[in-house]
């Protein structure tokens, strides 16, 4: 019987997690004070598959200073898919650039190609796909285009950490990218993140900007205001014991996606995410579309769910709807998507019984 909440989120920890942060809080001082940093962001770098990593302090802060150390500023234009969260506009905005929407694909609410390709102007500077709830973005066309246009590419690739397209992993295609370790994602460190790039030039001014601008070869002097988006030593030992285990974190998202797919597989009322050809999506947040739904309709749903137990969260609103930016264009599916689709009960440690609760829910309110 289930008779208690069933979260939408919730990370694997075992006695390898306890063990590294017991060691670094004991002995992660001195000379040993980033151990597990070098140890973490050098298995990412092999992961992912780039010459460079820096860990930092959130996804926001690397696309932050991926921005800075890429020229963006002022008077010039980010084309950013309108469903994701805030932080990809805000890293946008913190430079003073502008973020201009597009419209997102229906299957993979990821950028759609065709639409931000109909954005580029004068004043646009660089794309940022983002690779939505560990779905990846359709990166090969969006290089090109990127190419073609003379743009960079960021890659907001905060929850997809193991995602994949074509074979290549995300945060591998772009100029620069940004990974999330925020408490419910795949892969977690409480809160924190990592900037990665193939670019040595990148990485450089990225480093230096986030050691408060300081010269490399003089101590402790700082030639230019800089930033600092540090991450701690006892994180980083957590982040460590994480990457040794993501291809089981990863496997684990998936079937949780898979077994929803199939529980729900005759409600024709709900369409449960799935993946494009030639991707690998890790389904960091299992969610479905409640076909014809709008928003006072999705809110009365997830009313009803939480009253039988079940939580959930709403797909991310349209950005061009939020106070501080603005429309230029319509986006149709990121509208309709924006208003009808919810995330489910994903977290890693969810059992058969709870998932079949949540499915025999949603076919009932249905």
């Amino acid at each position: 019987m289930i008779n208690e909440m069933i979260l939408t989120a919730g990370p694997s920890i075992t006695e390898k997690e306890i063990s590294y942060v017991t060691d670094a809080v004991t002995n992660g001082w001195n000379n040993d004070w980033n151990k597990y940093l070098v140890k973490f962001e050098k298995s990412l770098a092999e992961y992912v598959d780039v010459k460079h990593s820096l860990s930092t302090s959130s996804c926001t802060g690397a696309l932050h200073l991926s921005m800075l150390a890429c020229g963006i500023g002022p008077g010039d234009e980010v084309i950013v898919p309108e469903i994701t969260w805030v932080a990809s506009a805000s890293a946008v905005a913190y430079v003073g650039a502008t973020p201009v929407f597009c419209d997102i694909d229906p299957v993979s609410w990821c950028m759609d190609i065709e639409s931000a390709a109909r954005l580029i102007g004068p004043k646009t500077k660089a794309i940022m796909p983002v690779h939505l709830y560990g779905h990846p973005a359709n990166m090969p066309a969006i290089m090109k285009l990127a190419r073609d246009n003379n743009l960079k590419v960021i890659e907001d690739a905060a929850p997809s950490i193991g995602a994949e397209i074509d074979g290549k992993k995300t945060g591998s295609f772009g100029d620069a990218a940004g990974f999330s370790f925020q408490g419910a994602k795949i892969l977690s460190t409480g809160e924190g993140g990592m900037f990665v790039t193939n670019n040595d030039e990148i990485f450089q001014r990225v480093k230096s900007l986030n050691d408060h601008g300081r010269d490399p070869s003089r101590p402790l002097a700082s030639v230019e205001v800089g930033y600092k988006y540090k991450m701690s030593n006892l994180q980083a030992a957590m982040g460590l014991a994480q990457m040794e285990r993501v291809e089981e974190l990863v496997d684990r998202k998936r079937e949780i996606n898979a077994i929803y797919q199939d529980l729900l597989s005759d409600c024709g009322a709900v369409q449960v995410t799935s993946e494009l050809d030639g991707c690998k999506s890790i389904h960091w947040m299992s969610s479905v579309e409640l076909l014809g739904f709008d928003y006072d309709k999705r809110q009365q749903f997830m009313n009803k769910l939480k009253e039988n137990l079940v939580d959930s969260r709403p797909v991310f609103s349209p950005l061009s709807s939020l106070p501080m930016f603005h429309r230029t264009i319509e986006n149709p599916v990121a509208d309709r998507i924006g208003q009808s689709a919810i995330n489910l009960p994903s977290g890693h440690n969810l059992t058969l019984e709870q998932q079949e609760h949540v499915a025999k829910v949603i076919k009932s309110l249905l």
